[in-house]
């Protein structure tokens, strides 16, 4: 009976004076601290491997534009060749964009027709991109633009991502080559 004729600042005391529960409340303030730091190295690893990935794609199909074993490749052949070497690029047939165009050495400019283009999710169709075919001895650049949805995109680096359309953020590569003397 005399328990509850306590008064409420001595009782508020004895609340606060406890220890039990101590260890709930310090896993309560630094849980999320350390969830959203696993997030965000597991966004990052999963970033770094799909640009590796594309990059290495990207390297084994132009090798093998370059040195002539596609003599004159289609933009779906080149896009089907980059993605089967890539391997990891979820839906990588529909995500994959492809700009190739013949430059002059001796005109050079840095860029090519603006931004690298990359697929848009919010339309049906396409845009057309430059796809040119070189000849012997002419340099060529290879651009790709790879869409992906973060993996946790509402917290950690999936949320401060740089994203596109629908989204997603983009994955650029791109190589510039020698077209052989094979023709």
């Amino acid at each position: 009976m005399m328990r509850f004729l306590k008064s409420p600042k001595r009782r508020i005391a004895q609340f606060l004076g406890r220890e039990d529960g101590m260890a709930s409340i310090e896993i309560v303030i630094v849980l999320p601290v350390f969830m959203m730091m696993f997030m965000s190295a597991y966004e990052g690893g999963m970033i770094s491997m799909r640009h590796m990935m594309m990059e290495r794609g990207l390297d084994l199909a132009v090798r093998d534009v370059r040195i002539g074993r596609m003599p004159d490749p289609t933009h779906k052949e080149l896009k089907k060749r980059i993605c089967d070497n890539a391997g990891i690029i979820p839906d990588c047939i529909n995500q994959l964009q492809l700009e190739m165009v013949n430059m002059d050495v001796r005109a050079w400019t840095d860029e090519l027709d603006g931004p690298i283009k990359c697929i848009d999710r919010t339309l049906d169709v396409q845009p057309a991109v430059s796809f040119t075919h070189g000849d012997n001895n002419e340099l060529m650049v290879l651009q790709v633009c790879t869409l992906f949805d973060p993996v946790v995109p509402t917290s950690g680096l999936g949320k401060y991502i740089p994203k596109k359309s629908g989204g997603a953020y983009a994955l650029v590569a791109s190589s510039a080559f020698v077209m052989e003397p094979y023709k």
